[in-house]
């Protein structure tokens, strides 16, 4: 089944629910499609099949993202209509419950999620479930094994077979004919729009047109959140700085003094997996906190997203694009994939044209290699003059990598034993930093195959326990044929140093000092 259907069919089964408790069918599927919007946010390649699924009317990608902006805080808090049902003492609470961690199940799947990604959606469906039944929030919910127990093409551990807490159901686990709709008791409550909704407690304050909207953040939260990234030190400085200076331009333009343009679009120069997307999502968020865009909303794109396929379709394209971005950042990975051809030529003059014509609410962040980037900017004269700020990402120390790793793992409920977190550290000090180094994404696909290995580790263990199901080991971090390896050399270097000291061997004293001699250490040492 295609991930768009995948994500119909579990909307379908949302429905199912939701109308068996008596809420309205087309209320019920656009809160799961924003529910669904909002965890597939970050994840790349899911617009397409989301605007399939949904059969979203609208130009080009900005139903998605709307979409994904108004439904945000249901990623840490319950829906609106969960709250009604659980509010009203419904006894389809529960089952709604799981039939939105089904969406965001399918959500997980419209793209190549990343291991925090479904991290996050385990603890969204988690939310979900404990809100209907009305636990505390401290009590264990599913894990990332529940959710990768949905998704069983999933290249993650497959923990099937072990008892966890709460796992979630797949979509085709809650067919509409189980529905329990007969065990209503007649006069029970059920949902009714209106008030009730409203004055839930956990309901984000409406917007003039009366959609929930997501509490804004702080500048201090923002600035909070980008000093506890891991490493960067550089990139911070640079970022309070920039903000520092919009925020002082915006109060002499308010007290109605002469300011200096100052242009508002970045450059951003490293590896990947050094944490540039995550830092122009902050970016966006302090920018908003400042006053200086409406929105704060993070819009990704590369050439694909830009270039259309015939000359003129990329110009419509791009400003289609643009216009998602309007009231906040467009970030444009590889930026440089746009030079070299007449369609690419094409997308960036419009977007030059398209800046000018937001600049009061639309920041532009392009990101990729230094070199390639410098060639980019100067393919339009109006490129380099519009991006007067270079921030460069730093490729991660070995210190940084292992903290990145440790972080990930506890995010997906691991614990790696100080033995594996030593040998990791080992791993990323033989690691060669050079362009295309993935950096922390380097060390999440570590932690992704360490957690497979930790899977096939317990292939034999009927019933493992809690430590066992969380604890990586140093054979995690290795495939077997490696270890095995590994072993091998060390065993023959134990035989050769045993040689070489002449306590054993068939060659004597007199060869073992020769070899000695010989040792290659000696041409590293020179002279005495």
């Amino acid at each position: 089944m295609s991930a768009a259907r995948a994500l119909r069919a579990a909307l379908d089964t949302l429905v199912d629910v939701g109308v068996a408790a008596g809420l309205p069918a087309a209320t019920v599927r656009d809160e799961g499609a924003r529910l669904a919007a909002a965890v597939a946010e970050n994840v790349p390649g899911a617009p397409a099949p989301w605007l399939e699924a949904v059969d979203a009317a609208g130009p080009g990608l900005q139903p998605f993202f709307a979409a994904a902006q108004r439904g945000r805080r249901w990623r840490t808090a319950p829906t609106d209509l969960l709250v009604s049902l659980t509010g009203a003492g419904s006894p389809l609470a529960e089952p709604y419950a799981r039939a939105l961690g089904t969406v965001v199940s399918a959500a997980c799947d419209l793209g190549d999620a990343s291991l925090d990604v479904i991290a996050n959606a385990s603890t969204t469906a988690a939310v979900h479930l404990q809100a209907a039944r009305g636990l505390s929030a401290d009590r264990p919910g599913p894990t990332v094994a529940d959710l990768t127990h949905a998704h069983p093409g999933r290249q993650v551990a497959d923990l099937s077979g072990v008892r966890l807490p709460d796992p979630l159901l797949p979509a085709t686990s809650l067919p509409a004919t189980s529905l329990p709709t007969a065990s209503v008791p007649p006069g029970a409550p059920q949902w009714q729009p209106g008030p009730q909704t409203a004055a839930s407690p956990e309901a984000a304050p409406a917007s003039a047109s009366g959609e929930p909207q997501e509490p804004e953040r702080t500048l201090e939260d923002l600035l909070a959140e980008l000093d506890a990234l891991i490493g960067l030190r550089r990139v911070k400085r640079e970022i309070r700085e920039q903000a520092q200076l919009l925020r002082v331009e915006k109060l002499r333009t308010e007290a109605g003094l002469t300011s200096p343009t100052i242009t508002r679009h970045l450059v951003f120069l490293g590896n990947p997996g050094t944490g540039k997307t995550t830092v122009a999502r902050l970016v966006a968020g302090i920018y908003r906190a400042l006053g200086l865009l409406a929105q704060g909303h993070l819009v990704e794109v590369d050439r694909s997203e830009l270039v259309g396929g015939y000359l003129g379709q990329t110009a419509a394209k791009t400003s289609e694009v643009v216009g998602t971005a309007v009231g906040g950042v467009l970030f444009v990975d590889e930026a440089y994939a746009l030079t070299g051809d007449q369609y690419g030529t094409e997308a960036v003059n419009t977007l030059v044209k398209d800046m000018e014509d937001h600049r009061d609410d639309l920041v532009v962040i392009v990101a990729g290699y230094p070199v390639p980037m410098s060639e980019f900017l100067a393919t339009n004269p109006g490129l380099e003059s519009r991006f007067a700020t270079t921030i460069t990402f730093d490729d991660y120390d070995d210190d940084e990598l292992t903290a990145i790793f440790e972080l990930s793992a506890a995010k997906a409920d691991f614990v790696p034993t100080p033995e594996t977190v030593a040998r990791f550290r080992e791993i990323a000090s033989t690691q060669v930093r050079d362009e295309g180094f993935g950096n922390g994404r380097w060390a999440r696909n570590l932690l992704d195959k360490a957690i497979m290995r930790h899977a096939w580790r317990l292939r034999d263990v009927p019933a493992p326990t809690l430590d066992e199901l969380r604890a990586l080991l140093p054979e995690d971090l290795v495939e077997a044929a490696e270890a095995d390896d590994e072993t091998v050399v060390a065993e023959s270097s134990t035989v050769a140093a045993d040689l070489t000291d002449g306590s054993t061997g068939p060659e004597g004293p007199a060869e073992a000092e020769a070899g000695a001699a010989a040792d290659p250490a000696d041409d590293v040492k020179g002279p005495a």
